[in-house]
């Protein structure tokens, strides 16, 4: 029961990340913002972390800990926003990002021993077409776009897979030595890592634009304390303690909720055909849990 609770817990709030993303466009540059939602995090943890005297992650588990977190939601989240802001459209990333369960469970057999019965795989496939029926209108309405960047599209695409690929690889390093540390001193330390490369990347490109408005508050408070702070926290949890494969397949629930959350909070289309998808993704991610 706990384990359920758990699980609808991390995927709720893992979705709001969407309508983060698109809350804070017009006060923010993405990688400052980041930056700022990373250090506040990595802050809240450092104090609880002093405050219940946890042991701290030394040595090569220290630098072990800054790169797992850096891939996790550093590299993940500014690749994937820097894809977005060279033309690919976010429906798009959101596909690829739900190649992410995918990936895992195929690293995940060899490396840790993890098999995927058939009707894990096929929870797979049907979470992946769920996915699809869900983001199906907004990739039709960005068909005909191009990329407006100077970047050259095999740029672009590779930049996108990487943050797929980093996501998975930052997941996959939670269940190696790094699953004994405690995991309150281990969370300030991998928001620390992401919270370097945000800063590199908003150095890099020239960020600078932050106009305080509440909306912007709310969502770096919301992204602090329950996107980085609660939800990824969930998701090493889950990972360290069971199959990789089994807790990122929560993933593919994450666009449905996105699309139902803008459709609640910002009047976004919500069409036959995404409800269909949502089912679908459901139907999937039950099979693969099974």
């Amino acid at each position: 029961m706990l384990a359920t609770v758990i699980a609808a817990v991390f995927v709720v709030l893992w979705s709001t990340g969407f309508v983060v993303a698109r809350a804070i466009t017009p006060f923010a540059d993405p990688n400052l913002f980041l930056l700022a939602r990373f250090g506040g995090t990595a802050l809240v943890f450092a104090l609880v972390a002093l405050a219940t005297r946890a042991r701290w992650p030394t040595g090569r588990d220290l630098g072990k800990h800054l790169f797992a977190g850096a891939l996790l939601q550093g590299v993940y989240l500014g690749a994937g926003y820097w894809a977005v802001a060279q033309g690919v459209s976010a429906g798009v990333m959101a596909l690829l990002g739900a190649l992410q369960p995918l990936m895992t469970a195929a690293v995940a057999a060899p490396l840790f021993g993890e098999r995927l019965s058939r009707r894990g795989w096929a929870g797979m496939a049907l979470g992946l077409v769920g996915v699809a029926l869900v983001l199906e209108p907004r990739l039709t309405q960005a068909a005909p776009s191009t990329v407006h960047s100077s970047a050259p599209s095999w740029l672009v695409i590779a930049i996108s897979l990487l943050a797929v690929c980093a996501i998975t690889a930052g997941t996959l390093f939670q269940k190696t030595s790094l699953a004994k540390a405690d995991i309150r001193s281990a969370s300030a330390v991998q928001n620390c890592g992401a919270a370097v490369v945000a800063a590199v990347l908003a150095v890099a490109l020239g960020e600078h634009r932050w106009i305080p408005a509440p909306q912007l508050w709310a969502s770096l408070a919301w992204g602090i304390v329950m996107l980085s702070g609660v939800s990824v926290t969930l998701l090493v949890w889950m990972v360290r303690r069971g199959d990789a494969s089994r807790a990122t397949a929560l993933l593919f629930l994450a666009p449905p909720l996105a699309a139902l959350e803008g459709y609640v909070g910002f009047g976004e289309m919500l069409l036959p055909l995404q409800v269909l998808g949502f089912g679908v993704a459901l139907v999937g991610v039950l099979l693969a849990r099974s």
